[in-house]
């Protein structure tokens, strides 16, 4: 028996090497003949697309020694290149390279019906796995998930864990490769929130947390952050997103400028989400303020958000690791199609940007990696 598994491990050994000295996995960014309409052609124009990594830097034992290439969908979230979902494609693109993956993007605008919308494309192109987020919730997804995976679709999520109910569709098909790549939102908001205490706050100051609160699988985090600023002593209060600020955060400066000069004793201004963060410089300058006037805690990095924190304007930003949230849902299925892998669920977000340890990383964010 020990000499058949030292056979069976020197021929892995053997493969591997094999594999590794294979040409690279071309880089797989064109739909297939099934038509998606909402996966934008124009190349991300916030920073450059990371290029994919060779098969010598992570493919996969069967991934370029014959195997077959999978197929599979992918919902982003947001707009192609924007901050909050750059270094996602980017890390989903070195895996499909990796992997051998043929990979169709999908972008939605944060907009759950067309999420629900998309999904619907996916499943009728017949792919070997999809990727969603849990914006919608398990009661918009649940009969839709029942089909594809009845189909032998495998079902994987990303970013968003979803509501109750879609945390139990997740469960029931976890055998079958459901995982989750994403971070813990609550504990994520928290850690943001615990970090702009640190930054200067104290008991009875005046805090603001502007986010999605109409929609509860949106406001998670925030309320992490809420309950963090809240647990000091601060006077916490919730001002609610606007879908059209959803989709351009810039629509957001007029309406926070408003808010301060409002309410004059503010000392804290929170969100988590991404391109609301990014425009709070801005929402900051127009209002008259210095860096360090108001404590500003946010969520991702996208250039601009680099240049606040950098420059003073934003004390902490949680880091949920997109690149990650955008890799390991697609290594998942290729693991659960090739090997009988199930969902594995990590956990990307166990950290916060601050000036103190940003400038390290601060390369990585205009290659649009973190």
């Amino acid at each position: 028996m020990k000499r058949t598994f030292s056979i069976l491990a020197v021929l892995l050994v053997a493969t591997l090497v094999l594999t590794s000295c294979g040409a690279p996995a071309p880089a797989a960014t064109q739909a297939p003949a099934a038509p998606v309409t909402s996966a934008p052609a124009a190349p991300a124009t916030t920073a450059p697309v990371a290029s994919a990594p060779t098969a010598t830097q992570g493919a996969a034992p069967a991934a370029s020694a014959g195997g077959p290439q999978l197929l599979v969908y992918m919902q982003m979230g947001g707009t192609q290149g924007d901050g909050s979902t750059l270094a996602r494609t980017n890390g989903a693109r070195a895996a499909a390279a990796a992997f051998n993956i043929k990979l169709v993007e999908q972008y939605s605008g944060w907009d759950n019906q067309k999420m629900i919308d998309q999904f619907k494309e996916a499943v009728a192109a017949k792919p070997d796995g999809i990727v969603i987020m849990g914006h919608p919730g398990g009661d918009a997804f649940s009969a839709l998930i029942d089909d594809a995976e009845s189909q032998g679709i495998i079902i994987t999520d990303g970013n968003n864990p979803g509501d109750a109910a879609f945390q139990a569709i997740a469960k029931k098909y976890q055998p079958k490769g459901f995982g989750y790549a994403g971070a813990n939102l609550h504990d994520g908001g928290y850690l943001t929130g615990t970090a702009m205490i640190a930054a200067g706050l104290k008991s009875g100051d005046e805090a603001v947390v502007y986010d999605i609160w109409h929609n509860e699988g949106r406001s998670v985090s925030s309320q992490g952050i809420v309950d963090a600023l809240t647990d000091a002593g601060l006077k916490v209060d919730k001002l609610d997103a606007t879908d059209a600020v959803d989709k351009d955060a810039s629509l957001a400066i007029p309406i926070l400028t408003a808010y301060i000069a409002a309410h004059p004793n503010l000392k804290a201004i929170g969100t988590q989400h991404g391109n609301i963060t990014a425009v709070l410089p801005k929402v900051l300058q127009a209002a008259g303020k210095k860096p360090g006037d108001i404590i500003v805690g946010g969520i991702d990095l996208s250039p601009a958000t680099k240049d606040g924190i950098t420059q003073g304007w934003i004390s902490a930003s949680f880091d949920q690791v997109l690149y990650l949230q955008g890799f390991f849902p697609v290594q998942q299925i290729f693991f659960t199609k090739m090997y009988k892998i199930p969902g594995l669920t990590i956990n990307t977000g166990v950290g916060t940007f601050t000036p103190q340890n940003l400038s390290s990383i601060a390369p990585l964010i205009d290659q649009g990696i973190r």
